[in-house]
């Protein structure tokens, strides 16, 4: 289908990009890599009037490792995978970048349109729930910071406001093992399934977990008794039986072209249990 009619913006800065926004509340939307918003629009399920362009705009872009990394919201998914700085601090992110789509989507979809679009089906929003990420939003009253595991209130739905800009992911350096496990029909299709598990260990056993989903309710689902479950463990079966019925308590799938009901939660138990294994295997 096309898209409605609408004007188009390619704004310079931040503040030239906000003064649209605030010259036309609440029917102005920015995109990035147009690979979330631009099907919307065509599909009619997103009618934009006034359409900003973060393309062109200054300091949105760029990955530093540090005392926390950081990430500038219009760094693309391949620019993730070219860094030899975050895969050293941050493989988890490597990995789940390499199961995103294909070349040509992750050569111009950005990880700033993949977390604030409120997709469910996106794999970064879960990725970043688990690594207890924070998103810098700017708005007309100045910068804020929001957990990834507040940001989220329903499918396209988040905290940003229609008069704020996602400019910067940030989180401290991930430790221990770590695993992106992904079930998915074809390549380049959201997932049926997938699981994000990073754990931290110390004399032998779990000293910490943390556990997200994706595409299995609403929004991406850190199960925070998914991770307790695991603590104090040394990962066998018993215990990732206890965290996949933790996890499964908290996820809420629905019915649709990936399968009913019942397979996603068969398939959800199965690609934890998975991710489990093998960042416990990392430790």
């Amino acid at each position: 289908m096309i898209t409605n009619a609408f004007e188009y913006y390619r704004p310079k800065s931040v503040a030239e990009a906000l003064k649209i926004l605030g010259e036309h509340e609440g029917e102005a939307r920015v995109v990035a890599g147009g690979h979330s918003l631009i099907p919307m629009m065509k599909l009619r399920m997103a009618q934009i009037s006034h359409l900003v362009d973060l393309q062109d705009v200054s300091g949105l872009k760029g990955i530093t490792v540090s005392d926390r990394i950081v990430i500038g919201a219009m760094t693309t998914q391949a620019e993730l995978l070219a860094s030899r700085e975050l895969a050293a601090a941050a493989p988890l992110m490597l990995e789940a970048a390499l199961q995103i789509a294909d070349p040509q989507v992750r050569n111009m979809g950005t990880i700033g349109g993949n977390v604030a679009n409120g997709d469910p089906g996106n794999d970064m929003p879960g990725l970043m729930q688990c690594l207890d990420a924070s998103f810098t939003l700017v708005g007309p009253d100045g910068s804020r910071d929001v957990k990834a595991r507040d940001f989220y209130q329903a499918a396209y739905f988040t905290s940003r406001t229609d008069d704020e800009i996602l400019v910067a992911i940030s989180f401290e350096h991930p430790k221990g093992g770590y695993a992106y496990e992904k079930q998915k029909r074809k390549i380049g299709d959201y997932a049926t399934a997938a699981a994000a598990v990073q754990i931290t260990a110390a004399g032998g056993m779990v000293s910490a977990a943390s556990v997200a989903m994706t595409n299995l309710s609403d929004v991406p689902v850190w199960s925070a008794a998914s991770g307790a479950a695991l603590v104090g463990t040394t990962c066998g079966p018993d215990a990732v039986k206890a965290a996949v019925e933790a996890m499964l308590k908290d996820i809420n799938p629905g019915e649709d072209n990936r399968g009913p009901v019942a397979f996603k939660r068969q398939v959800a138990a199965v690609v934890l249990g998975r991710a489990i294994a093998r960042a416990w295997s990392r430790v």
